[in-house]
């Protein structure tokens, strides 16, 4: 199949979707199809191609409500004079989508939607967008959902959108599975026998990282490190930041923190790095407050390390499926998810305290991923998808 996947943002750029969209491409290129990706011009691309995946850059920001500036008039060219068997766009919200919607009709091949969240369907500002949206998912050939029960595909089924299909996410078992001579305790200096907690997540201040902290702070709990590993965020996100490094500084002087031997590292360190914390660490807490389906919560199993998260996208049903993890007290207003911090501080201390149910959950999730949740896996079931589109 000659296959065309347009996102936002993809390699070398770190982000969930960009990484969902290598996966996949990467997969599909090695099981024999053609792959094209068309996203985001930066510097620091170099390439027209990573390994065996074609990209075309064009150099577009912004999205349908936030306004758009660039090669707009490039990129709906190319988009309505494309010949490719399967077109999938990633994302809603997003420059690669919005601007080819009003032109479905008028793209080539079949064409394929992963909305990945409607991150902003309850905000004011998206409520046209989100109205015009119930007939672009009924153009499109089929719409990928990641989950059963999250507000992309609630909404869609409210509106009696019929044509979908459900394939969740996953973690990598090339880099999961395999040996690696990197100790990341060694390299960071964290003594064998701390408890370590792992948080992943870009500094965008909407991971968790400020409640991470103070769920830390609260736990009574000795010997221990909290490392959050993510790349820093600008402009609006970097002054979001600035309560977490308040807080940050507080923890880091405060006497008792340092009576118990709590500390608390903020990395942000290469991908190799990242999967060896993700093996060697205790536990993962991630009380993020808007996600659609984690991918750290799969990564977060197949590291073989149980997790406690927030009630955020499809996070506590990621939990029914695999057992891997603990739901998090959780609050809710205008769409974003807050941890209850005392009542999670408390089940990070029991969790602490009890070896054998961490243990359990690791076991549990590790299962549930290898037999489930491996890109090799979801890879396939996207095959199967766009094959049977033909």
């Amino acid at each position: 199949m000659k296959i065309l996947h347009a996102v936002e943002s993809y390699p070398p750029v770190q982000s969930g979707m960009a990484e969902v969209c290598r996966q996949i491409s990467e997969r599909l290129v090695q099981a024999g199809h053609e792959v094209t990706v068309v996203t985001t011009k930066i510097h620091e691309r170099k390439e027209s191609e990573l390994n065996g995946v074609k990209v075309r850059q064009f150099n577009v920001s912004g999205n349908y409500v936030r306004g758009m500036q660039g090669e707009i008039d490039e990129y709906i060219s190319f988009i309505k004079s494309i010949d490719f068997d399967i077109v999938t766009f990633f994302a809603a919200q997003t420059w690669t989508t919005d601007l080819a919607l009003p032109y479905l009709k008028e793209i080539k091949g079949k064409k394929v939607f992963v909305p990945t969240g409607f991150s902003g369907l309850h905000f004011p500002a998206y409520r046209k967008y989100y109205k015009q949206m119930i007939d672009r998912l009924k153009e499109f050939d089929n719409n990928i959902f990641l989950s059963n029960d999250y507000r992309d595909i609630n909404y869609a089924k409210k509106n009696q959108v019929t044509n979908y299909i459900i394939i969740p996410n996953g973690a990598d078992g090339t880099e999961f599975l395999s040996d690696s001579d990197i100790n990341f305790r060694y390299l960071y200096k964290i003594p064998e026998d701390d408890f370590m907690i792992l948080h992943v997540g870009s500094r965008t201040g909407f991971k968790g990282h400020t409640e991470a902290l103070d769920i830390f702070r609260k736990a009574k709990i000795k010997n221990s490190t909290l490392v959050m590993i993510g790349n820093s965020a600008s402009g609006l996100y970097s002054s979001l930041m600035k309560y977490f490094n308040f807080k940050l500084k507080r923890f880091n002087a405060d006497k008792t923190n340092k009576a118990n031997n709590k500390q608390i590292l903020i990395l942000n360190t290469s991908r190799s790095e990242t999967v060896s914390a993700f093996k060697q660490a205790d536990l993962f807490l991630f009380p993020s407050n808007i996600e659609c389906s984690p991918l750290v919560l799969f990564e977060s199993m197949a590291g073989k390390t149980p997790f406690l998260v927030t009630d955020v996208g499809n996070s506590k049903e990621i939990v029914e499926w695999t057992n891997g993890g603990i739901i998090l007290p959780t609050k809710k207003c205008f769409g974003l998810s807050r941890a209850k911090l005392s009542q999670s501080a408390k089940i990070l201390e029991n969790i602490f305290n009890n070896p054998e149910l961490r243990k359990t959950m690791a076991a549990l999730g590790f299962k549930a991923w290898s037999e489930k949740f491996t890109w090799e896996k979801i890879a396939k079931k996207y095959e199967e998808l766009y094959s049977s589109l033909l």
